[in-house]
């Protein structure tokens, strides 16, 4: 049985709800999933786990969160050479730009990442929620 990881900071709830179905995806498919927030979670836990799924929003200049899951993330980027992970969250304007830039930094880190990353504007939909799952699904 994989330990899936599913990490995430939300201020409205929408990454959140992502989250949850990216769980209910993994454990759908036999893996052991510990939900935790990006406040809960550090580089000294990258190894106990055999994928991570990370979840933000965009916020401000289509950037993620910068008090806790920025700086979470930038200290577990070194652990995540060859871990499998996954990349989920919202956004309210913009483009998408950083998703790509964040599906950038982890190949540059050398992560194991599989598929694009799910996104949704505003709330997830069935459709998003379905992504999620399967994204989850695809971590185990």
């Amino acid at each position: 049985m994989s330990k899936i990881a599913v990490v995430y900071w939300s201020g409205t709830g929408n990454t959140q709800a992502m989250a949850e179905a990216v769980a209910e995806g993994a454990k759908g498919a036999g893996a052991e999933v510990s939900v935790i927030t990006a406040a809960g979670f550090s580089a000294a836990d990258v190894a106990a786990y055999d994928a991570i799924a990370f979840g933000c929003p965009s916020m401000g200049a289509e950037q993620l969160e910068e008090e806790e899951f920025e700086p979470m993330f930038a200290s577990v980027e070194s652990s995540l050479v060859g871990k499998k992970i996954g990349l989920f969250g919202s956004w309210g304007w913009g483009e998408g730009a950083w998703m790509k830039d964040w599906e950038e930094r982890c190949r540059a880190d050398g992560a194991d990442l599989q598929g694009d990353g799910v996104t949704c504007q505003e709330a997830p939909d069935d459709a998003a929620l379905a992504a999620c799952r399967e994204l989850g699904a695809k971590l185990a």
